[in-house]
């Protein structure tokens, strides 16, 4: 599947004193690009919630390389990959681009959640993913 690019200024409130971006600032910018992912595959997160089954997706795990520091007034390009659906869980990799230059890589895996426990991730959104299931 096609990387989903999610556009995003760096304003001063993302940033540390000196105006460089604030590590929980990264994990902000990712959740919106998962979100918006989820949103191009013509899935709203408030859909989810509000089903028979109110569903939600839960950081489970994630690995975070910061490589560059991002700067106040910077245009970053939140990447978003799904790579593996695999029952109630997501992996995705996703990236923090400044033009060409890398400035974090994230591996990412999220659970499916309804009612306290694990749930499938629907079969509509797992189609649309177009991810091969192991």
């Amino acid at each position: 599947m096609t990387p989903h690019l999610l556009p995003v200024r760096v304003y001063y409130e993302d940033t540390d004193f000196s105006g460089v971006v604030y590590h929980a600032s990264y994990l902000r910018f990712m959740e919106r690009g998962r979100t918006e992912q989820i949103r191009a595959l013509g899935v709203a997160q408030r859909e989810l919630f509000d089903g028979d089954t109110p569903l939600a997706f839960v950081v489970r795990r994630m690995t975070i390389d910061w490589l560059r520091p991002a700067l106040m007034d910077d245009e970053i390009m939140v990447e978003t990959r799904p790579v593996l659906a695999r029952g109630a869980t997501l992996e995705l990799a996703q990236r923090i681009l400044r033009g060409d230059e890398v400035l974090l890589t994230a591996e990412v895996t999220v659970a499916c959640v309804g009612g306290g426990k694990a749930r499938r991730i629907p079969e509509a959104l797992r189609a649309r993913l177009k991810l091969d299931q192991p």
